[in-house]
């Protein structure tokens, strides 16, 4: 039996817990900003992507993290807005999606970190960092700097149409052009025309698809930018109904009815941006961590727009697909 003044011993210390619980300091909830120019509907597959490699990592979404996202629903204009509102909610990082989001979150803040996923730029070229082994400032990510992906594209369609004597390229100035150098050189090996047609906006998509019908142009080479990717149901579909064999870097593009994609995967790129996001906040500084290029490239062919195109694809290049789209 307990005495009494055993009782107000023990007494005393169970009421010292919750104090002593309260008295020590609370984690912090790091807060994430993603900024991206797609649209919301779009950009919520590639942050749930994003998610699930914080979520490997270890980190819970409202526990140790919130994510505060911005989607300039397809208009550049609204990035700069949407960076400098990420920038005032005092976030730890950004994770900027698209050359032109890094941009953006760079001319707002040259301290907080920036984590790129950018499948157009050179980031030496475009003053993002310094050098890929040390960037050098607070940018560092996931680049694609490789326009020899779009001299691939070239002999995709050479094998699909080994008699290809023109080809069609859409792409941005701002951001594809050594994607359009590297096109035109590796064309020009293979004896094959090249029609370079720079878009920015969808007015300037519609123009550069009617030109192509109009000169009965047979292929279709589609450069990666943001804004490219929000135009690939429009462009597939112009591409099917005028018997256009199109290729494109991602394999959305095929899911919309491209006849075929050569490319980073996307989704596995988001995932590969968590690891960034989690040595930054374990103490790492952007600048001294090498930019990295994607984890993950795939092929992918879509067999129904072959035959609605009247297209026989070689075995060769059936036996090379990692996906195929039946």
């Amino acid at each position: 039996m307990m005495n009494r003044r055993g009782f107000v011993i023990s007494l005393g210390a169970a009421l010292a817990l919750p104090h002593t619980a309260a008295a020590q300091p609370a984690r912090k909830v790091y807060k994430i900003g993603s900024l991206s120019q797609a649209t919301a509907e779009v950009g919520d597959r590639y942050t749930d992507a994003f998610l699930q490699g914080l979520r490997d990592a270890g980190y819970i979404e409202g526990q140790h993290f919130v994510l505060e996202r911005r989607y300039a629903e397809g208009r550049l204009d609204r990035l700069p807005e949407l960076a400098a509102e990420l920038v005032a909610l005092k976030v730890d990082l950004i994770f900027a999606r698209s050359s032109h989001a890094v941009r953006a979150a760079r001319d707002a803040t040259s301290t907080i970190p920036i984590i790129a996923a950018d499948l157009e730029s050179d980031p030496i070229a475009m003053g993002f960092v310094a050098t890929l082994a040390r960037p050098g400032g607070n940018v560092t990510g996931i680049f694609l700097d490789l326009p020899e992906v779009s001299a691939k594209h070239v002999q995709f369609l050479v094998d699909v149409v080994p008699k290809l004597s023109r080809v069609a390229v859409l792409g941005d100035p701002t951001v594809n052009a050594s994607h359009f150098r590297a096109v035109q050189e590796a064309a020009l090996i293979r004896a094959v025309r090249v029609q370079a047609l720079q878009v920015t906006n969808e007015p300037d998509v519609d123009r550069a698809l009617e030109l192509v019908i109009k000169e009965r142009g047979s292929a279709l080479i589609v450069l990666s930018s943001s804004f490219m990717f929000l135009q690939r149901i429009k462009i597939a579909a112009a591409a099917i109904r005028n018997r256009l064999v199109a290729i494109a870097l991602w394999r959305e593009f095929v899911e919309v009815g491209g006849l075929m994609s050569y490319g980073a995967d996307l989704l596995s790129l988001h995932r590969q941006c968590a690891a960034y996001v989690d040595k930054v906040l374990q103490g790492s500084k952007p600048g001294e961590l090498p930019v990295e290029r994607p984890a993950t490239f795939q092929f992918v062919l879509n067999l129904k727009t072959a035959k609605a195109l009247g297209l026989t694809i070689p075995q060769s290049l059936l036996l090379r697909a990692d996906h195929v789209i039946k």
